[in-house]
């Protein structure tokens, strides 16, 4: 049975063709709640990146030799990047062998382990391994609930219910904000601010087996009936024929094609290489555009910019967290309305303008005793935030779950993410000792470069993915390689393999 791209279910040709079986957003309350409970993945992984900017303070009074040693401060913080670096590179195969529900529900065991270790640890040691089990959670999570929700998406709303796993990112940071500040008066403070965190990973483990496992995964495996039993909550009975129709070829193919994928396959393929440099490129973008060091350090530049006080630092840093959550609802609404491309380059342009005037503001603010630089730092963290959230917050996470070809997609998927992990630690690793050795302005300066750049690479490498159907995004990556005609593609792929 051969399927023509313009006829494959969910394709813009297909809709034309069957516009009363295109789906939106809020009519099947089935999917909305599949890709919230995958989501929670994603609060996890805010709530902690949010949460221990607060902890910290309150860790330092307790421990003597965390109060006394820098090092040890930025382990603490950066030992779950650590092993969110590994969870996303193991998480990519983990989806692959044992499927999207076996790789959450084992994120989900990690993370509540880590939550009780660090609220119970008599020391930093057993702190900074809780940190570490929990960044293997987060990293597992991190590739899986992306790959989870866009799999069991229609392709006409699959960026908007991609976006939600960003959305709770952003509720997530917003979250640990609201509990730095409900906490500051109870005794143990930090303890219950990290254990805390426990809670989501239950809640979500126990909703989990409620879930089905992914229907490309299960098709693959050649498990046809549950995932036809998953399908039909998803569509109506006119359309849930031809995707199963149109799966089950697509199958047949693809377990022709998997039989042995190895990571370094990735690189010997022309098409697949091309797709990793867009997937992988966009998430190291979107670390070094500066989005992890202005919520980890806000409440720092709060404070540089001349609000001393604790509380007011964090309350304002929470008015940050919660537009940054705002502005990930507006990219929610975008992101299939005004289409990938555009929205990541509005939002990067927007991001060069607002670095600018945080730069700005803080030359003047070294030079001036005048209080209203400060308050222009303030307002170009607001415009930043307002600018990242909506594009640069959604679009990398979800080209890069809907960019690779089936039998790819975790491996792939795992590898975006580790450049992701790997890019965030050497921000949060570097931001504060270059901003102490040129001053934060210069710093804001070189962030603005590189979002410069940033705009560029999307430019030049990005392609539009708002609509398509996951195979004709591979058309797009088998005509940059090979060019339009599909026969030199065949002998060259022949010849490569003889």
């Amino acid at each position: 049975m051969t399927i023509t791209m313009q006829s494959t279910p969910g394709s813009s040709g297909y809709l034309d063709l069957y516009p009363e079986r295109k789906m939106s957003f809020f009519k099947n309350p089935y999917i909305l709640g599949l890709a919230a409970v995958a989501g929670i993945g994603g609060l996890l992984f805010g709530y902690d990146t949010g949460v221990i900017s607060g902890a910290l303070l309150y860790i330092k009074d307790d421990f003597q030799e965390v109060r006394d040693s820098y090092f040890l401060q930025e382990t603490i913080v950066s030992m779950a990047i650590a092993g969110a670096i590994v969870g996303a590179a193991a998480g990519g195969w983990l989806n692959d062998a044992y499927g999207r529900k076996k790789a959450t529900l084992f994120a989900d065991v990690i993370f509540a382990l880590g939550a009780i270790l660090m609220a119970a640890a008599p020391d930093p040691y057993v702190l900074i391994l809780g940190r570490l089990l929990i960044g293997l959670g987060v990293g597992t999570a991190s590739v899986t609930a992306p790959v989870y929700i866009a799999e069991a998406s229609p392709s006409e709303i699959r960026g908007s219910l991609v976006s939600t796993n960003v959305l709770m990112i952003t509720g997530g940071q917003f979250l640990s904000y609201l509990v730095n500040l409900a906490f500051t008066g109870v005794p143990g403070t930090w303890r219950w601010m990290l254990g805390v965190s426990g809670v989501p990973a239950v809640i979500q483990f126990v909703l989990m087996l409620f879930l089905p496992e992914s229907p490309r995964w299960l098709f693959i495996k050649n498990r046809k009936n549950e995932a036809v039993d998953v399908l039909s909550k998803i569509y109506d009975v006119a359309r849930l024929e031809d995707e199963v129709d149109f799966l089950t070829a697509q199958s047949e193919q693809d377990r022709q094609r998997r039989s042995n994928i190895k990571f370094w396959d990735v690189f010997k393929s022309k098409e697949i290489r091309s797709a990793f440099l867009v997937g992988g490129g966009l998430l190291a973008f979107q670390q070094f555009t500066g989005i992890n060091t202005v919520m980890y350090y806000s409440p720092t530049i709060v404070q540089m910019a001349g609000f001393q006080a604790n509380q007011l630092a964090l309350l304002l840093s929470l008015i940050v967290a919660g537009m940054n959550a705002a502005g990930t609802v507006l990219g929610i609404y975008l992101i299939d309305h005004a289409g990938r491309k555009k929205l990541a380059l509005s939002s990067l342009a927007g991001v060069a303008v607002s670095l600018i005037v945080l730069a700005f503001a803080f030359f003047k603010q070294s030079s001036s005793s005048n209080g209203v630089y400060g308050w222009l730092a303030v307002v170009g963290l607001a415009l930043y935030i307002g600018f990242f959230s909506p594009g640069m917050g959604p679009v990398p996470w979800t080209l890069s779950s809907e960019i690779y070809p089936e039998e790819y997609r975790g491996i792939c998927g795992g590898m975006s993410a580790t450049v992701c992990w790997v890019s965030n630690l050497i921000v949060s690793e570097t931001f504060l000792s270059i901003a102490d050795g040129i001053g934060i302005g210069p710093t804001f300066l070189i962030i603005c470069g590189i979002t410069v750049a940033a705009f560029v690479f999307v430019v030049v490498y990005v392609p539009e993915t708002k609509g398509l159907t996951f195979d004709e995004v591979e058309v797009i990556w088998r005509e940059r390689a090979w060019g339009k005609n599909p026969n030199t593609h065949s002998l060259l792929e022949q010849g490569s393999q003889s």
